[in-house]
């Protein structure tokens, strides 16, 4: 039996507002896709902006910043990040990520398991 090839075209997804304010193209989703245990978004914080304090109780992250730079806050610990960095975002710990840039601020996030709205909490309400 042959699989089934599931392919995106980041130019033709449309973004859509996270709980967390960020602005995210899913390019891999269980929702849309055939992928089960992961998903795979782009976000983008426009400069100046940052993405509200929040957690997510069941789902891990990973960050991988593709343009811009910015401030990452990781339960207690804040620190630069730039294009290139990686960062691990373990289940149940506050973060958010400020642009630091004059340009928009470009990350691909993977969810496993997927991203949820269900599993978002906001921390804090600017």
């Amino acid at each position: 039996m042959a699989e089934s090839v599931q392919k995106t075209l980041i130019g033709e997804i449309s973004a859509y507002t996270t709980k967390d304010k960020s602005q995210i193209k899913e390019l891999m989703h269980p929702d849309k896709q055939g992928c089960i245990h992961q998903s795979l978004a782009e976000a983008t914080v426009f400069p100046g902006d940052r993405t509200q304090l929040h957690r997510h109780s069941k789902t891990e992250e990973i960050y991988h910043l593709t343009q811009g730079t910015g401030l990452m806050t990781l339960a207690k610990n804040s620190f630069s990040v730039k294009v290139g960095d990686t960062v691990l975002i373990p289940p149940g710990t506050a973060h958010c990520i400020k642009n630091t840039s004059e340009e928009p601020l470009k990350i691909l996030c993977c969810c496993s398991p997927p991203y949820s709205h269900d599993d978002t909490e906001i921390l804090d309400h600017d």
